[in-house]
């Protein structure tokens, strides 16, 4: 299969006597890339692209109205405090006037990781007392960084120190595995030693795995598999891929890839395809590549929206093939969304632009077979006062912005099947809950012209929001960009 860009034209739109927005989001072309996911969801590969509606969204030419965001496409709902475990969030209605927006402040500790599957989270931290291997605590023990495992997929969300005798450093990384083991990367002098921690009863069990000689060396996020971790050492012309977990004889080095390579996001729930984003050796445009770890980590093209255009891809969903994207196509940087192996656009919709606050997803809802579009987004809001959540579907055309528990582990959290997005967090008054929160609706508007944005779009009465500038109808025109031959393929025999 070839990649392929998207051109405009309008012979499509002329001979099928329809008018066109690639701008909006058409409700009757919803079915299209769930259709398209359906082929392509368990071996992505297919470039998203769209040249033509991202440059003309850029120049803003003359004439071009430019939907601006607005009540109609941002909810705000004022902070609350969220109360205990025992006790049901509440939250303010989307009828709610807009308030003063209170946001409670981020906890400045590592990173809050979660499995793959939901079930264990681990992070490092110096909160409450730990105890070392003799099951005393200390003074100088309760004051250092040492790493810690949650259990999420109980009845109820319990934490698990995992201290040793001696303190963690705190650029160390912790990733936890699907069978409850901790690992942890440490850096001594030039070196990055890895192991396994695991509590055996009043204390922590180490089981060393060895070590990777280098200058800087990041975890992945976890595998899919549970039982995998891997990790990426930058060098002057290539970037090294370990896998420090899961092998056969500690870290083992599986290849060499081109450029500076960062990120990571998981593309199949096999742990076989990792997108990366790439950075040409001698510097250009970073582009997301796709990587077959089942092939000998062979690369392919994954994202080419604009040929001099920075695309990252964030996050992925395995199940209907949602992408979100983060591109400077559009003239700026911009989050946008597609459907993997999709021929339709990119969309970058207004309602993601905040004026003053960055915006980051961090999860999708999981089980959405053939319906991308209905996927839940879980997007983190970092503003001046703090961090707090927004959730957004593709297919609505609201953020809604929601108030977090006070000492939410911020960017964190996990979608069931139904839309429940469960945020972890630690405060004062507990040292491990989940704060459960529905995803609300989107309510779709009455047919007519209900606000400027969808009059000026030639869409009256769609529902659906414009993602940018009223741009010419586009169709698919393939434009070679390179192979993708990872549609299709089998694993090896």
């Amino acid at each position: 299969m070839t990649a392929c860009a998207i051109e405009d034209g309008t012979a499509a739109a002329v001979e099928a006597g329809e008018t066109v927005d690639p701008g909006s989001d058409d409700p009757d072309g919803a079915e299209e890339p769930a259709a398209d996911a359906t082929e392509t969801a368990d071996v992505p590969a297919a470039a998203v692209a769209d040249v033509e509606d991202a440059a003309a969204e850029a120049a803003d030419p003359p004439g071009t109205p430019v939907v601006e965001p607005g009540p109609a496409e941002t909810v705000l709902l004022p902070a609350a405090r969220m109360p205990a475990a025992a006790e049901e969030p509440v939250f303010a209605t989307a009828a709610t006037a807009e308030p003063a927006f209170t946001v409670p402040a981020a906890a400045a500790e590592p990173a809050f990781t979660i499995t793959a599957n939901g079930a264990y989270a681990a992070r490092l931290t110096t909160a409450g007392a730990a105890s070392d291997d003799t099951g005393e605590a200390g003074a100088d023990t309760a004051a250092a960084w040492f790493p810690e495992r949650w259990t999420l997929d109980g009845p109820e969300p319990y934490a698990v120190p995992l201290p040793l005798g001696r303190p963690e450093e705190a650029d160390s990384e912790v990733v936890p595995l699907a069978d409850g083991r901790v690992l942890i990367r440490r850096r001594v002098a030039d070196r990055h030693t890895f192991s396994l921690l695991y509590p055996t009863g009043p204390g922590t069990g180490e089981l060393p795995l060895g070590a990777v000689e280098c200058a800087e060396l990041a975890l992945l996020p976890p595998s899919p598999d549970g039982v995998s971790a891997y990790a990426l050492s930058a060098g002057e012309h290539s970037t090294a891929l370990w896998l420090v977990a899961g092998g056969t004889f500690g870290p083992e080095h599986i290849a060499d890839l081109p450029g500076r390579c960062s990120g990571g996001v998981w593309l199949d729930r096999a742990g076989r395809l990792l997108a990366l984003d790439r950075e040409p050796v001698g510097g250009g445009p970073v582009k997301a590549v796709a990587v077959d770890l089942g092939r000998g980590a062979e690369m392919t093209p994954l994202l080419q929206i604009a040929p001099d255009s920075n695309d990252r891809l964030l996050l992925a969903d395995p199940d209907s093939g949602l992408l979100l994207i983060r591109s400077d196509a559009p003239g700026h940087d911009r989050l946008g969304w597609g459907v993997l192996g999709s021929c339709l656009p990119v969309r970058f919709p207004e309602c993601l632009r905040l004026p003053d606050a960055a915006v980051t997803p961090f999860a999708v809802q999981p089980g959405q077979m053939l319906m991308p579009e209905s996927c839940a987004v879980a997007l983190r809001i970092d503003g001046a006062g703090g961090s707090w959540v927004g959730v957004w579907r593709p297919a609505g055309r609201r953020l809604h912005q929601l108030p977090v528990p006070e000492g939410w582990l911020a960017g964190s959290g996990v979608w069931s099947r139904e839309g429940v997005l469960g945020l972890p967090y630690a405060n004062g008054e507990t040292a491990c809950a989940v704060a459960f929160l529905e995803a609300p609706p989107d309510v779709e508007r009455a047919a007519g012209p209900s606000s400027a944005g969808e009059e000026r779009s030639g869409c009256p009465g769609s529902g659906m929001q414009p993602s940018a500038a009223v741009a010419p109808p586009s169709v698919c025109t393939p434009v070679p960009l390179g192979q993708a031959p990872l549609v299709g393929r089998t694993g090896p025999g």
